[in-house]
């Protein structure tokens, strides 16, 4: 069976059925393929074979395989494509798929796309983009199955099979007034256990869950994931209903803000990915390093200042990375815990002092043990208890304070309506070397004489 086959044998056999030009097997063989599969083909297929490829298949199937590539890998097949048969694939697209394609053309660029369209697919699309990017507005569908409080379930039944094929789900039907305002929602399910006569009002939901046009991509995923919806209802400040949001657009939405997340916490800056050239890569990466570099100059300075302790008892250099080190894993740790929680709920007062409660305590406890390990490595190193004290009390000291930063300064930045996860953990790290650094050589410093 061809979905047992890797990505390179099932190349290899699209472009032998291609060669031999028998039609009737190419079909046979498409038939098998899923629509990511026939766009990895694609993407695998040398060139020569690509227009030739993508001339054998129809309409729905044609997008279907689109709508699986990245932008510029669509806009590549449209161009060979031409404009009749563009123009129809288009029509045919879903609207956000469409909408996120011309998100970042030119107007003049979106007007010719636009232009060769049915009137009613372009105004969709116009007005999706009228929507700010990331909200329910931009990721909608028109493309679902809505009826009235007065159909009965045979007639419900019968514009869902009419409209089964276009719809992009068939899960859920939407009810809808005579000024289109959404009233009620029965699921297919509801339909085959009802009685073939009876009304929808009697057998709809009338408790319907709902989002604006412009609540926030991150919300709906909370929503969908807190009802284990399939799909959600998009209405406006009126609630008239505008489309839906279904779960397979929201599984994007979750890969991508965890994308943009990781961006951020490991401060990449923009998009990074194994296809970005190295030059790219480096200069992306580096505006935050450099930031860094200079803030990193100050931990430098803390170690100048603490010089004489240094020659005095150079062992306490031994110990300097291990304590600068440990902080800032800890820090980057509760950042993680941080971030992660916020993008997956709501965070008033009361949730954050408990987490910073609870991250006060975890941060004792790891200091805990690993203080009681480094005092008991300085004393049969160094046969010097007071070595221990300090390197011990500095380890459990600096643990602590490392777990709130990397607590409390995504909380105040969330507060203040700032993404949490600028505060990236190469920064929490370096703020957290310079509080280590400070700590462990003053505590150093108020027993030095003993340590000599």
């Amino acid at each position: 069976m061809i979905q047992n086959l890797t990505e390179d044998q099932m190349t290899l056999l699209v472009i032998k059925a291609l060669k031999e030009g028998k039609k009737t097997d190419f079909q046979k063989l498409l038939e098998e393929l899923h629509p990511y599969d026939m766009a990895t083909i694609h993407k695998n297929l040398p060139e020569k074979h690509k227009l030739r490829f993508l001339l054998q298949l129809n309409i729905p199937v044609l997008t279907d395989m689109i709508q699986e590539l990245g932008h510029e890998e669509q806009l590549e097949v449209l161009k060979k494509l031409g404009r009749e048969k563009s123009r129809k694939v288009l029509d045919d697209m879903d609207n956000d798929d469409l909408a996120s394609l011309l998100d970042d053309m030119s107007p003049e660029r979106i007007k010719s796309f636009l232009s060769g369209m049915k009137k009613e697919e372009s105004t969709i699309i116009k007005n999706m983009m009228n929507y700010p990017s990331e909200t329910a507005g931009r990721l909608m569908t028109n493309r679902f199955v809505w009826i009235r409080n007065y159909y009965t379930v045979r007639e419900a039944v019968d514009k869902l099979k009419t409209f089964a094929e276009y719809a992009e789900t068939i899960n859920y039907l939407y009810v809808i007034d005579e000024n289109r305002k959404l009233v009620g929602v029965v699921s297919y399910r509801d339909l085959l256990l009802a009685d073939i006569n009876a009304k929808i009002k009697d057998i709809m939901y009338e408790r319907v869950i709902s989002v604006s046009v412009l609540t926030d991509q991150e919300e709906i995923a909370r929503l969908i994931e807190r009802y284990d919806f399939l799909a959600i209802p998009v209405v406006d400040e009126e609630g008239v209903l505008q489309g839906i949001v279904t779960f397979d657009d929201i599984i994007d939405v979750v890969i991508q803000e965890a994308n943009e997340d990781i961006e951020k916490l490991s401060a990449s800056g923009k998009a990074i990915d194994f296809d970005t050239k190295a030059p790219v890569a480096a200069f992306r990466r580096l505006p935050w390093l450099i930031l860094l570099l200079f803030i990193g100059l100050v931990s430098g300075s803390i170690i100048s200042g603490f010089q004489a302790t240094l020659q005095k008892v150079v062992a306490l250099a031994f110990f300097m990375p291990m304590i600068a080190g440990m902080t800032g894993n800890t820090g980057t740790q509760s950042l993680a815990v941080v971030v992660r929680g916020l993008a997956s709920k709501d965070i008033n007062m009361k949730t954050a002092l408990k987490l910073v409660g609870r991250e006060f305590v975890v941060g004792v406890i790891i200091g805990a043990i690993c203080s009681i390990l480094l005092f008991a490595i300085a004393f049969f190193w160094q046969g010097s208890a007071i070595l221990g004290l300090v390197v011990s009390l500095s380890i459990l000291l600096t643990l602590i304070i490392g777990t709130l930063a990397g607590t409390v300064i995504p909380l105040i930045l969330y507060k203040l309506k700032v993404d949490p996860a600028v505060a990236s953990g190469p920064l929490i790290t370096t703020i957290n070397d310079i509080f280590s650094l400070l700590i462990y050589f003053t505590i150093a410093s108020w027993f030095l004489d003993r340590l000599i």
